[in-house]
């Protein structure tokens, strides 16, 4: 025999209230294992709250310039897209000596 279309429903709302009882549970369960970190380490909230202020800056790295082109003055440092102006043209006349 195949459930109704409203049998369906109410098994799906019922299956959604079982959920989010579920997740009620597990939630205070968590917030009582934290408690008892906490305070087994002497832990407090402050102490939680500098680890979201903590993060690895990406340090943006400068490279010197390996091309110049005379006329204009325009750098390039061979990284990324080679620039118009070197077109057509040897890279190595265009390399700046150091």
């Amino acid at each position: 025999m195949t459930a109704t279309y409203a049998e369906i429903i109410k098994q799906i709302a019922e299956l959604q209230r079982a959920a989010e009882e579920a997740r009620k549970n597990e939630i205070a369960e968590a917030k009582e294992k934290i408690a008892t970190i906490m305070q087994e380490f002497g832990l407090s909230l402050s102490d939680l709250n500098s680890l979201g202020k903590v993060r690895a800056s990406k340090e943006k790295v400068v490279v010197a310039p390996q091309f110049k082109n005379p006329e204009t003055g325009a750098q390039w440092s061979g990284r990324g897209r080679a620039p118009r102006w070197l077109d057509g043209n040897d890279k190595e006349k265009f390399r700046v000596k150091f």
